[in-house]
């Protein structure tokens, strides 16, 4: 894939506003030093020099008749005139060329997404937004950035991404993302509703074109799927099928009993925006209450417990009563994961979310 990145910015220019400015202090102090072995003061041999260079022309501090000074004071005029001008040259240079090469660099990335065809567009430049960047372009396949966060197109361009700034779910947003001409549009904002909408959007515009969205709540799957979305991906269903299989395996009574082994699974979590949290049933807590009778959103799942003598319950049932002092494993995004556990209200139609099996 073409590197989409403007061309580097100007180091030239600014090598010369440096070597101006170092020129420039080393003739104020020469001058300076010249004037005071003169017989001046050190403010009135400043002075002098400064409206001296600058041309400002109030007068001479003191008078000047000899050949010496005279001539000493027409080299500093020059001197230090020519140095000035060097760094003002410099600062003009690195502004225009700095605004050209970025004119440059958007209009080689227009070009590059005009030259697009059987690609790939990524709405949304997130966490999973950019894994999923990671990933097809080193298959070598090509691809552009939706995303409407100047922050995280920085990111994308200095990844050497061509990128489109606007809302995904805009139709010219994805016009211009040649949604005609791609080959997939992979819906990943963290938001279910904003999938939504851009799954609606992309569906109206192509027919053809493969739509493979992000949902976090399970219950999105279904909306994602009446809105036009082949594939709908659930990042903490994954993940809790991943951690299943872990905790049938051989090694899982050990990982889960010690809370340090979850360190490293938890970084590999994170990867894809989950985490295990650890949620303790305290003497004034839900002490004798099933599990199914926990107030915990559907967004996060419960894969295990840990019991104060150490015993851990794989896949917990619903009706396991819960006991002072057990430590529940839950699995979801961070800002879900609850700190503290309370008994639902009663419900018949609520439904308790385990841990999925292979």
């Amino acid at each position: 894939m073409p590197d989409s990145r403007g061309p580097p910015y100007p180091t030239a220019p600014i090598r010369r506003i440096v070597g101006g400015l170092v020129m420039l202090a080393v003739i104020v102090g020469m001058a300076v030093l010249g004037y005071m072995l003169a017989g001046w003061s050190l403010i009135d041999a400043l002075y002098m020099v400064v409206i001296t260079i600058f041309g400002v022309g109030y007068g001479e501090v003191r008078p000047i008749e000899t050949p010496g000074m005279k001539i000493f004071t027409i080299t500093l005029i020059v001197a230090g005139c020519s140095a000035g001008l060097w760094v003002i040259g410099g600062l003009v240079e690195f502004m225009a060329e700095g605004r050209i090469l970025q004119i440059m660099g958007k209009r080689r990335m227009c070009q590059q997404i005009e030259e697009l065809e059987g690609h790939a567009i990524v709405c949304g430049y997130g966490r999973v937004g950019q894994m999923l960047c990671r990933e097809l372009t080193g298959s070598g396949m090509p691809l552009v950035v939706v995303d409407s966060s100047p922050q995280r197109l920085a990111e994308a361009e200095a990844a050497g991404l061509p990128v489109i700034t606007g809302d995904a779910a805009d139709e010219e947003t994805l016009r211009a993302a040649k949604i005609d001409s791609a080959r997939v549009v992979a819906v990943v904002l963290p938001d279910d509703a904003a999938n939504v909408f851009v799954t609606l959007s992309a569906r109206e515009l192509s027919a053809s074109v493969e739509i493979i969205a992000r949902g976090e709540k399970p219950e999105t799957e279904r909306k994602l799927l009446r809105s036009g979305a082949n594939r709908v991906v659930l990042p903490t269903a994954a993940g809790a099928s991943r951690i299943a299989r872990m905790i049938l395996s051989p090694s899982a009574e050990h990982l889960l009993a010690d809370a340090a082994q979850l360190g490293p699974l938890n970084e590999q979590l994170r990867e894809i925006g989950l985490e295990i949290g650890e949620v303790r049933i305290d003497a004034d807590g839900p002490v004798g209450v099933k599990l199914a009778g926990l107030e915990i959103p559907a967004s996060i799942l419960v894969v295990a417990i840990r019991r104060p003598d150490g015993e851990v319950r794989r896949q917990p049932h619903p009706t396991t009563l819960l006991e002072e002092g057990d430590t529940l494993l839950l699995v979801g995004r961070r800002e879900d994961l609850p700190r503290s556990l309370r008994k639902r209200a009663a419900s018949p139609t609520y439904a308790y979310r385990g841990a999925t099996r292979d």
